[in-house]
């Protein structure tokens, strides 16, 4: 009998990202990033003169960061534990939003902080990539994990079978983010590890009568 299994995204979720791309910003690319502006295209400011960046600009240095700055990336608090304790009831695999060539990069950043999973790189909505991982893998059941929420709408549409929790642990972005579990598309909104292991662990062993019941 096939194993449950867990998709879970990356940054914000396994490794804080967003406040280290910040202070690099900040500290080598004279841009100010003010991150209680919620969308990612209104976040970046030249520090000299206030002036917004071209969407083209805050891309290239994203990309920039990923190149040459993910060493700065740490561990969610309690992400590590998390992960090792749900890997002895179920298969874990990462779904990340990076160019492919980044893919060993990331599997070599993950097993560096001690989460040694199989990386799943994509490009823009993670309905589809999760599908695929699905028929690859045909787990007893399956839930997903992300941060922002148009990728738990599509995972909700391509795929409403998966539970989904919405986890954003970086606290200067998560109060700024639209809750997907209010929108309806996600099972659960919990934005940090020791509240979400127990949740995550009871989805994954529990009867779906019983959970149908705890919703």
């Amino acid at each position: 009998m096939t194993r449950p299994l867990l998709i879970t995204d990356c940054d914000e979720v396994l490794l804080y990202m967003i406040a280290h791309f910040r202070d690099w910003l900040a500290e080598d690319e004279g841009v100010r990033c003010d991150l209680s502006r919620g969308e990612f295209y209104q976040t970046m400011r030249r520090a000299d003169t206030g002036e917004p960046l071209e969407q083209a600009e805050m891309w290239a240095l994203l990309n920039k960061f990923f190149d040459g700055q993910m060493h700065r990336q740490t561990p969610v608090e309690g992400a590590v534990q998390a992960i090792a304790a749900i890997r002895e009831h179920a298969d874990v695999v990462v779904l990340t939003n990076l160019l492919d060539f980044r893919r060993e990069a990331r599997c070599r950043q993950l097993a560096d902080h001690g989460i040694d999973v199989r990386v799943f790189t994509n490009q823009g909505p993670k309905g589809p990539a999760l599908q695929a991982i699905l028929e690859e893998y045909r787990p007893s059941r399956a839930m997903f994990i992300d941060d922002l929420p148009q990728h738990h709408g599509s995972v909700f549409e391509i795929a409403p079978q998966v539970r989904r929790l919405h986890l954003c642990a970086e606290p200067q972005v998560a109060p700024h983010i639209t809750c997907a579990y209010t929108a309806g598309h996600a099972h659960a909104r919990i934005d940090d590890w020791e509240s979400a292991l127990p949740w995550l662990l009871e989805s994954l062993t529990c009867e779906e009568k019983d959970l149908q019941t705890h919703e």
